[in-house]
């Protein structure tokens, strides 16, 4: 199968807090997944970068290519 979305290294800071710190994900065309963790993982954080609503402070996320 193809990659559908993949992200490389992405952190994202505000101020002096790391909400995201070096994330790798790969999703898959077809694949069915989720990311879980406890409140104040980063998972929302990661959601806004993944739409853009935040940008990464570091790495990259690309999606279909």
């Amino acid at each position: 199968m193809s990659i559908l979305l993949e992200a490389r290294g992405v952190s994202k800071k505000f101020g002096g807090l790391t909400a995201v710190d070096t994330f790798d994900y790969t999703l898959e065309h077809g694949a069915i997944a989720s990311i879980i963790g406890p409140n104040g993982a980063g998972k929302t954080t990661f959601f806004n970068l993944v739409t853009g609503y935040y940008v990464p402070t570091t790495g990259g996320i690309t999606f279909e290519g």
